[in-house]
Formats: structure tokens, C-alpha cells, sequence
């Protein structure tokens, strides 16, 4: 019997995702109808973008997932008519693209690209950066994007150190967890990524307590969420020189304004919310097998954790 997929999101997204998700439904075995429109009582599942129309999901009583296009919840995860499971987006497209951002802006800052890329000017400058094992890499998340980019760094040679709220275990990172865990983390950090979801317990988890605990001249890498950060206290960190530079992709208004002062601080970097991108093709992917799934009456992948919110 065929299944009922509403697809809630903006109509740019449906011309990317529309043929993707026809063939990934269709290889995965799945007899669909997909729409954009369709009375809600006869729809089985929603591929959900949490900017879409679609707010109340009260009338949506044959619903048997919503299907999240984002990896990040933070949008609808506390939405009260939302009783349906929602999972959320952990595409390999999407985490290869962080890898690849993550591990590039780091070793920019390990070996101070950027006083030879802004300065041609003729001074011969041979300052010899120390190899990558010397260098504490720490990453705030060990969430799938987290691991990833954890080993990935630990596989160029950097020691790293993964913090996360409940305890983890990555191969070839040092794991720590807790409030304990993270002075541990932060305390001999030459660079910190952050890669945490956006949570009540993640909001501002840097800030001017926390900066503090790093090393002077550390670097903050953070393509995570924009509320991770207490944006005053960084700007106060990297006037006092407490933190030597910041590159930021996330944050808390999106377009950043153009009088923020991010713009026009030398030691800032921004990137506008590019560290990576759910790719149609892989993401169609990740959706048909959870249809499939929840049609074979196998567990769904993915499940956010009501409590945890992500």
C-alpha cells in the first residue's frame, strides 16, 4: 500500500529534494506519494523543515514520524502538539562537509595562515609553527558531527580532547564529561571547537568564567550554534588578548547585522553559516530508509530525546 509523505519545507527546498527523494524512496523499496500539499489526517509521515508552514501538528493524528531536513532541533523539538517521533537529520554528506570545514579553519590557525595570506608585503616572516601532537585540540560536542571531527583531527596528528555532557568513549580521543570534565578540557586548549546542539544547559557555556579557563592566546573555532557563546564576553576576551582569534560560522541572529561588531574585529573571522550543508541526494537517502523503516516496523533512526532536546 502506498504511504502519504507530506514534504513541509520552503518551495526551494522541494525543487532540490523532489527527485532526489522520488528515486531514494523508490530504491529503498517504498511505494510513495510525496506532495507538498495534502490534507493532514492522510499524511504517514513529514519531511520537516522546522522554518516551514507547518507549526500546529495537532490534526496530523496518522502521523507515524516527523522526518527533520536540519540536524539541529533546537526549532521544534519543544513544539507542544509535536507527539509524533522526530528524528533528526545525520547525513553523511552533511557530516563530511563539517569535517572538511573544521579540519581546514584548524590547521589555518595551527599554522598562522593568515599572517602570510594578509601579509605580502615583502617582511620575511619564518615563524615555525609546532607540529600538530603539540598543539591540545579541544572539541565541546561528541555528538556524530563531534566525533567526526575529533578523530579526523586526531588522525592529522593533533591530541585532542572531547568534552560532552554525559560520559562518551571516541577512538584515539581523551573523553571527558561533566563540569569537572570540562575545566579539564578547556584548561590546556591551544584551540576549542564547539559542536554541542543548542539546549537551556548548552546556552553561553562560553562565557567569561569559562574563557578564562583557557590558556592565553587560545583560538575558538565555533560552527556549532550561535548560544554557545556569550558574545560580549568574547569580544571582551579577544580585546584583552586572553583569546588570540575567533572563527565563527553560528550566531544568534542570522544574517549576522552589519554593525555587529564581529564584523569589523581583526581577530574575528566570519563565515556565514557554511561549515556545512545538508545534501539533498545523501539527506533523501537518510529519510527513505527511515520510511522504510517505519513501514517494516523496525525502530527509526535518529530519535531526538524529548528531555535531552536534541
Amino acid at each position: 500500500m502506498s504511504v502519504n509523505v507530506l514534504f513541509a519545507a520552503r518551495p526551494d527546498r522541494w525543487d532540490a529534494y523532489e527527485t532526489p527523494l522520488r528515486n531514494a524512496l523508490s530504491d529503498a523499496g517504498v511505494d510513495a506519494r510525496l506532495a507538498m500539499d495534502m490534507p493532514a489526517d492522510q499524511v504517514d509521515y513529514i519531511v520537516y523543515a522546522p522554518n516551514s508552514e507547518v507549526q500546529d501538528f495537532t490534526d496530523y493524528t496518522r502521523t507515524k514520524a516527523v522526518l527533520n531536513l536540519w540536524a539541529g532541533v533546537e526549532d521544534v523539538v519543544d513544539n507542544p502538539t509535536l507527539t509524533q517521533p522526530l528524528a533528526r537529520m545525520v547525513d553523511e554528506g552533511l557530516t563530511r562537509g563539517m569535517v572538511e570545514w573544521v579540519t581546514g579553519h584548524t590547521l589555518r590557525h595551527h599554522l598562522n595562515t593568515d599572517v602570510h595570506v594578509l601579509n605580502q608585503d615583502g617582511v620575511w616572516r619564518k615563524d615555525i609553527p609546532p607540529l600538530a601532537c603539540d598543539r591540545p585540540v579541544t572539541v565541546l560536542g561528541l555528538g556524530a558531527l563531534g566525533q567526526a571531527c575529533a578523530q579526523a583531527l586526531a588522525h592529522l596528528g593533533f591530541s585532542v580532547t572531547g568534552w560532552s555532557r554525559s560520559p562518551k568513549t571516541v577512538d584515539g580521543v581523551t573523553c571527558l564529561s561533566g563540569d569537572t570534565g570540562l575545566h579539564d578540557a578547556l584548561a590546556d586548549a591551544a584551540i576549542v571547537i564547539l559542536l554541542l546542539p543548542s539546549t537551556p544547559d548548552t546556552a553561553n557555556i562560553l562565557n567569561a568564567e569559562t574563557l578564562a579557563m583557557m590558556p592565553q592566546g587560545a583560538v575558538i573555532i565555533n560552527p556549532g550554534r550561535g548560544s554557545l557563546i556569550d558574545d560580549a564576553a568574547l569580544l571582551a576576551a579577544l580585546d584583552s588578548g586572553q583569546i588570540a582569534q575567533a572563527t565563527l560560522d553560528v550566531f544568534r541572529t542570522e544574517p549576522l547585522p552589519k554593525d555587529h561588531p564581529y564584523w569589523a574585529h581583526p581577530n574575528v573571522t566570519v563565515t556565514p553559516h557554511i561549515a556545512s550543508e545538508t545534501r539533498p541526494a545523501s539527506a533523501a537517502r537518510v529519510i527513505a530508509e527511515n520510511i522504510r523503516r517505519g513501514e517494516a516496523g523496525e525502530p527509526f533512526l535518529h530519535l531526538v530525546d524529548r528531555d535531552k532536546g536534541y
